[in-house]
Formats: structure tokens, sequence, C-alpha cells
């Protein structure tokens, strides 16, 4: 029987705007299993960045408890959150956000910055990674030297190099042609096969084939695509 990874219950959290408060996530419950590969679409304002962040222990909850891997992590100190973002989190953004002044080699090697290992065993595990994403010949160039796609290999790259049980990716694909966002998601479907969970946040229908389970967020709330889909075909026909 597979195991839980991520367990959310009722998890909820308001924002204050223009003095009134707002829902941005509705008693939200939710288990992602060990191994498993999960897209979440909406349109914006869903609450689709809002929950990755939450998962991501980037932003506590106003009420609800999430846990990854039996660990409630917003019981954590600021501290100890930190230590479990670099153990357990890779995280793959939309807009890359690689070090412009550092090369492929050197902005994989940033996560493994506090670890206690030697200078080698670092340049030797970016290495490992990028020969992994297919940037073998490609790992001492600069960011601007590199096509968008290589540059979303090499945040994966970053992400992984800590070898996390858990990727959140942010609109990997946003700013990627067809093509290149086909090869990102292949590369994301081998790595879910090596046994990563994945967690992917994406405004394009197509991703989801590559991923096991998608689920629909609408005004903070989430229900199952395919009873989604049921009911589009419904008010279609």
């Amino acid at each position: 029987m597979s195991e839980i990874l991520i367990s959310i219950k009722d998890i909820k959290k308001t924002y204050k705007s223009m003095g009134e408060e707002v829902d941005a996530l509705k008693n939200i419950t939710l288990d992602i299993m060990k191994g498993e590969s999960v897209s979440v679409m909406g349109h914006s304002g869903s609450g689709k960045s809002t929950l990755l962040s939450i998962m991501g222990a980037l932003n506590p909850p106003t009420s609800g408890v999430i846990e990854i891997d039996g660990i409630d992590i917003y019981k954590l100190s600021q501290e100890m959150r930190a230590d479990f973002r670099r153990e357990y989190l890779g995280f793959v953004f939309q807009q890359f956000q690689l070090i412009p002044y550092l090369t492929a080699h050197e902005n994989v090697m940033l996560p493994l910055t506090t670890t206690k290992r030697t200078n080698k065993e670092k340049r030797d595990m970016a290495e490992e990674v990028l020969i992994r994403v297919g940037l073998k010949d490609k790992m001492n160039r600069l960011p601007n030297q590199l096509s968008g796609g290589e540059q979303e290999r090499v945040a994966i790259a970053r992400a992984i190099v800590n070898s996390p049980p858990l990727i959140l990716a942010d609109e990997p694909t946003g700013s990627l042609d067809t093509k290149t966002g086909d090869e990102i998601m292949e590369l994301f479907q081998e790595l879910n096969q090596e046994g990563l969970t994945v967690l992917m946040v994406t405004h394009n229908p197509d991703n989801t084939k590559y991923l096991g389970r998608t689920i629909m967020m609408k005004d903070g709330r989430l229900s199952d695509y395919q009873e989604e889909l049921i009911r589009k075909s419904i008010n279609i026909n």
C-alpha cells in the first residue's frame, strides 16, 4: 500500500484586502501519496500558488494542518523549517531564478552551500545532475548563454541536487515554446518514474498527460478533475 507523503487537513488561508478578509483557500483537505505526480489547475486567483507556497513551508495557513512525511511543518521553528525545505523540497519556478553571474554548475551547487560536504563532493553532485538533465557540455555556461529550455533544465537540476523526495513546480513550462515545454515535461515524468513525488501548478492542460492525477481549483476549493470534465461535458451537450 502506498504511503501518504503530504497530508492536508482543513487548510484555510485568509488575507486582508482593503480592510476586508478574503479567503484564498477554503477548508482544503487533500492527500498526496509518495511517488505520485499531481498537477493543480485553475484560473488565476483560484488559490493554486497559495496552496503551493503552503506546501513549500513558505506561507503558514490561517488554520488547518499540513504534514509532510508525518512532520507538522508549521510547528517547526523558522530555522528548522529552513532545514526542512533544504532536505525535503525541490522548487522549480517559471522564471528559472538563476543567478546571472554564476555558471550552470555553480547555480546547481547553491543548495549544497550549507551542507556538510567537501567542495569536491558538491562539484561532483552538481555535475552528476547536470549530466542527468542533458547539460553535460554546457555546465560552465552562464544563464544568458543558455536557451530557455536549458535554463529550465538547470533549475530542475538545482531542485534535485539534494535528492529531495518532493518537487514543487510552479508553471515550469509557462515561458517555453510547445516543443521545449514537452521536453521539460518528459524530464519531470522520468524523474517521477525514478521515485520523486512531483506536484505541479500549471495552466496548460497538455501538461496533465505527463502526470498521474490532476486536481482543479476554483475559488479556493479543490474538485476532482474528472468530475469537472463530466460536468462540462453535460453542460456542452
